[in-house]
Formats: C-alpha cells, sequence, structure tokens
C-alpha cells in the first residue's frame, strides 16, 4: 500500500493555527520559553467520550491530572504515523520517571480495520504510555472538526486496502485539560522534551 500520510496534509491545520497565532500570541509566553508552537487560548481545551484500546469507555477526565498528547493516525500508516510515535518513545525515555506524568492518545481515523486489539497491539509496542482511542464516524467527524484535523479515506482496492491521508499535528494539554502546545511533525524529540518539562515542573 502506497504511503498517504503526507506532510502536505498533516501541515494544513498547523499552518492555519501558526498564522492566527502571529496575530494571537505575540509574546505571551510569560516566563516560559516554549520550542514547540503555543497554541494557549486558540483550540478547545480537552473533551472527548471515546472508547480505550481495551474496551472501556473513556473521556477527558480519565486523564484529568496528566500531561496529554492527542494524535490522530491509524495503525496502518506506512510512515507518519510510526515515525512520530516512535520519536514519542524517545521523548517518553528522555523524561524518565516524569513519564509517569504524561499520556499519549492515539486516535484512530480508521475504526473499521482498527479494532481494539489491533489498537492495543499497536500502542502498546511503543511504551506503556501510549494508549490508543476509538469511536463511530460520526463521533470522529464531530472530534476532528472540534481540533481542526482533517482526514480521508481513498477508495479500497481489490484487496479491500485503502489509503487514509491525515493531519499530523500533537496538541498538547496541560494537566487542567488546557490546550497548550503544538507539535509539528518537524519537530525534534528534544523540543517536545524541554517544553513537557516545563509544563510537569509548573504543575
Amino acid at each position: 500500500m502506497r504511503a498517504a500520510s503526507r506532510r502536505s496534509v498533516g501541515g494544513a491545520a498547523a499552518v492555519a493555527v501558526a498564522l492566527l497565532l502571529a496575530g494571537l500570541l505575540g509574546g505571551c509566553s510569560h516566563s516560559q520559553t516554549w520550542q514547540l508552537l503555543n497554541i494557549t487560548g486558540v483550540m478547545p481545551s480537552l473533551k472527548f467520550r471515546l472508547t480505550d484500546d481495551a474496551g472501556h469507555k473513556v473521556d477527558a477526565n480519565t486523564y484529568r491530572g496528566k500531561i496529554v498528547l492527542l494524535y490522530f493516525g491509524y495503525t496502518h500508516c506506512p510512515d507518519v504515523c510510526p515515525t512520530t510515535m516512535a520519536k514519542l518513545t524517545q521523548v517518553m525515555h528522555k523524561l524518565g520517571n516524569a513519564a509517569r506524568q504524561v499520556r499519549v492518545l492515539f486516535v484512530t481515523v480508521d475504526p473499521k480495520r482498527d479494532t481494539p486489539k489491533v489498537l492495543q497491539s499497536y500502542t502498546h509496542a511503543f511504551g506503556p504510555q501510549f494508549i490508543g482511542l476509538r469511536t463511530n464516524d460520526d463521533e470522529l467527524r464531530t472530534l476532528t472538526k472540534r481540533y481542526r484535523v482533517t482526514y480521508s479515506r481513498g477508495k479500497p482496492d481489490k484487496h479491500g486496502n485503502y489509503e487514509v491521508t491525515h493531519s499530523s499535528a500533537i496538541f498538547i494539554f496541560d494537566g487542567k485539560g488546557n490546550v497548550r502546545l503544538m507539535a509539528r511533525y518537524d519537530d525534534q524529540a528534544s523540543a517536545i522534551t524541554h517544553d513537557l518539562k516545563q509544563l510537569i515542573n509548573s504543575g
């Protein structure tokens, strides 16, 4: 299957937010210096009701008190998703014990193929902080619209395989569920680690 998760699609949300930030967030970082894109107050707070990879119903309150990294992808993704998850695994290792205060929520945009069992096998391979989440198509459209995420599925081939294109941004929320930062595909693990440490230390 050809790669479908391209940065040209994934960067759409980042570009839109960046343009908005240019007029709204100049110099409002207080005493903290962020290496990622500061989207405090620009995007909505963490809000969802989904099913996790163990089959349990969860919502934003389930992860209250944790730093949450929200990412939309799919397990059949040939390039961007595994690269992003591997990068976040590096980040968790760099955080050490502080990684216990972080959760990476991987929301599938391909729930037909990404069953709870498939999601669990995929996300748990990256580390204990990674959790797969899924829902039906109607609720998925509502959730992705909330965070300005785009995705589309191609027409299945004769073997039933199909391509999925999707945004590649990682949205980062503080322990109270407020959006704070956005990591883009090209952001380095060191930058993500730096900013997560600041969020964790700020309580």
